[in-house]
């Protein structure tokens, strides 16, 4: 059985959820999964697991510094397993900006970082208005209207295509 570590950078939790439905196909496949949140991962259990799965948010057009930080310091162990990353952000909600080809965030990441991951992916978030401070809802709003994007701030808007994360689970799952 394999042991794969999936580890996450989340900031209002999506990528926990989507983390937590590739697990689930993952362990349907026969996998051993574990997860854990990017800022208490360790060492040791990357040295332990056979796959790395990394999924990482963006908030304000960045990822967080703290992934950078990471995937740099652990590139070797990364690249000797099995490797995947998938960034989730809002601006995949577009045809086209929803592949590793043509998200912008994506690019971004594969610029800056020193690991180059043998599976990418591209998600989708969701926006909760009702659970952002008045800044951050003002502030996301904003964005949301040059993006031509929801700006009811008395909804929530969810964009993730659930199937694409299931298929991106199995193509893992089959590495």
């Amino acid at each position: 059985m394999r042991n794969t570590l999936i580890i996450y950078s989340t900031v209002d939790g999506q990528t926990l959820r989507i983390c937590q439905a590739i697990a689930a196909e993952l362990e349907a496949a026969g996998e051993q999964v574990t997860l854990s949140e990017l800022s208490q991962t360790t060492e040791k259990q990357l040295q332990q697991s056979d796959k790395v799965l990394i999924g990482a948010s963006i908030r304000y057009g960045k990822h967080r510094p703290a992934l950078y930080q990471f995937v740099n310091r652990y590139k070797t162990l990364l690249d000797a397993r099995i490797n995947s990353f998938f960034t989730v952000n809002v601006v995949a909600r577009k045809p086209e900006k929803n592949t590793p080809q043509t998200n912008p965030y994506m690019a971004k990441f594969l610029q800056l970082s020193l690991w180059q991951p043998q599976q990418l992916g591209v998600f989708a978030g969701k926006i909760v208005y009702a659970d952002y401070g008045w800044l951050d809802r003002a502030a996301i709003r904003f964005i949301m209207w040059l993006t031509k994007g929801p700006t009811d701030t008395s909804r929530a808007y969810e964009f993730t295509d659930w199937e694409l994360v299931r298929q991106f689970a199995r193509e893992f799952a089959a590495r």
